[in-house]
């Protein structure tokens, strides 16, 4: 999604930083909820304002003698008790009232003079364009006295002027002081986050992978636990990775080595003359056996690298009939190796290629290291491979790191070999949810234990995946 389309989402505050809109958000909610106290405030000293006045007019209607409407002129000031007021007397359509009528009387009024109602009381505007409210008060029957009272609101409305202008001077300064606390807060509330981005930065820029300070137990804590437990992982894939590199340029250092050693030979003597027959058979022998040691080295590295959940075809593996398989490729690359091979059926869903490559491992390990004549015994229930030989064996400090990658006994350091086979096994059998274990056989030597989850009959109607 471009940026232009974000604005036109309305996310642009999403570019701005963190605590400025936190700042922002709580400057909006304090000033939202100041604008509705004041607008309430206002609205009920307002109300309270007219429904006094409305009080004091009606009482004062009410007690206006009677007297007022025998008068042949203007009603005197001193009967109304206030000069912003304007009064009127009326029996039946004879009235009198004081001074001129500064408004124009409108249909309530004479509603009320014609008995239909017996008050009304609303706010007009006069032609001075000042506001007043107005009642009138039927007293009597029809031919009855009704009184038309006014009184000026211009000191009304001066007294909420000024008690607007005063909220309104009181909540931009509350708005402005919450914008500041905001800022504060967030500020204050916001350095752990500033400080884990830094140190972030850092590790981004140094490639320094050891652990942040933690401190306290809140959000921002676990944040800092959380990446200090990604950043031991990095650092473990990392040296993992350098462990693999180191260990495999030493591992293709000899065969190469020793490739461009008999091809120097071959070189030199083709130079001089050439090597008899037997002597350059025996080269390229050797030749071929290095680039070959290099392909399965190769070929390990590559099965070892491959660290992701099982993508392949997954379909369901006749285990035994792998064995026997596998079993029979083995004896023609170790014709001086006896196998005793007993099997019961056992099906597994997995990967065909890895698992027949993981027993191909713990049987040419095991023919490698039994001597000549000697016998491998093999033995598949219930999902266990048990591969026994009559070699050496594994001393004990050696078992918890046969399946490590490139581990090398100092016994095995003069044989043939990349230390991957064993790993690959593991791997294989952690790939299936399995697991391999190394111990003792019953002849002295090794005893190597494959164990992967499955059943002793096959599933029916199964459908390999891709």
């Amino acid at each position: 999604m471009t940026a232009e389309h974000h604005d036109a989402d309305g996310r642009w505050h999403y570019r701005r930083s963190l605590a400025s809109r936190v700042t922002l958000l709580t400057t909006i909610a304090v000033g939202v909820t100041v604008a509705f106290v004041a607008l309430g405030a206002y609205l009920t000293v307002r109300m309270q304002l007219e429904s006094t006045l409305d009080d004091s007019l009606v009482e004062r209607a009410s007690a206006a003698s009677s007297d007022l409407c025998s008068l042949r002129s203007d009603i005197p000031p001193e009967y109304l008790g206030t000069a912003d007021t304007w009064v009127a007397c009326f029996r039946g359509s004879v009235g009198i009232g004081r001074g001129k009528l500064p408004f124009q009387i409108g249909d309530p009024e004479i509603g009320v003079l014609r008995g239909d109602h017996k008050q009304s009381i609303r706010t007009v505007v006069g032609s001075d364009g000042d506001r007043w409210r107005v009642i009138a008060l039927h007293r009597g029957g029809d031919d009855g006295e009704t009184f038309i009272l006014a009184q000026s609101l211009s000191s009304t409305d001066a007294v909420l002027g000024k008690l607007g202008l005063v909220m309104l001077l009181f909540g931009l300064a509350g708005i402005i002081a919450a914008g500041m606390a905001g800022w504060g807060v967030a500020r204050n509330g916001l350095r752990p986050v500033r400080r884990l981005t830094a140190a972030v930065e850092e590790i981004a820029r140094t490639e320094d992978l050891r652990p942040l300070p933690v401190e306290g137990d809140d959000e921002i804590a676990r944040l800092a636990r959380a990446f200090n437990q990604m950043l031991a992982a990095l650092a473990a894939s990392r040296d993992r990775q350098r462990q693999l590199v180191a260990d495999a340029g030493h591992e293709l250092r000899t065969p190469l080595t020793s490739l461009r050693t008999n091809l120097d030979l071959l070189t030199q003597a083709d130079s001089a003359g050439g090597l008899p027959p037997a002597a350059k058979e025996e080269l390229l022998a050797d030749v071929r056996a290095q680039i070959e040691e290099l392909t399965t080295l190769i070929g390990d590295l590559m099965e070892l690298s491959r660290d992701e959940p099982l993508t392949h075809v997954v379909q369901e593996i006749d285990l035994a009939e792998l064995v026997e398989h596998t079993v029979a490729r083995v004896r023609r690359r170790a014709p001086t190796a006896t196998f005793d091979v007993v099997t019961e059926p056992w099906y597994v869903v997995g990967e065909e290629a890895g698992v027949e490559r993981a027993v191909a491992n713990l049987l040419d390990n095991a023919a490698k290291w039994s001597p000549p004549g000697g016998t491998v015994t093999v033995r598949l229930a219930d999902g266990r491979l048990v591969v026994d030989d009559e070699g050496p064996g594994i001393k004990p400090d050696d078992r918890p790191h046969v399946f490590d990658r490139f581990y090398r006994s100092e016994e095995s350091r003069s044989m043939p070999g990349s230390g991957l086979g064993l790993s690959i096994v593991r791997q294989v059998a952690e790939r299936h949810s399995g697991t391999v274990d190394a111990d003792v056989s019953p002849a002295g030597g090794a005893r190597l234990v494959l164990w992967l989850p499955g059943s002793s009959s096959p599933v029916p109607d199964w459908t390999p995946v891709s």
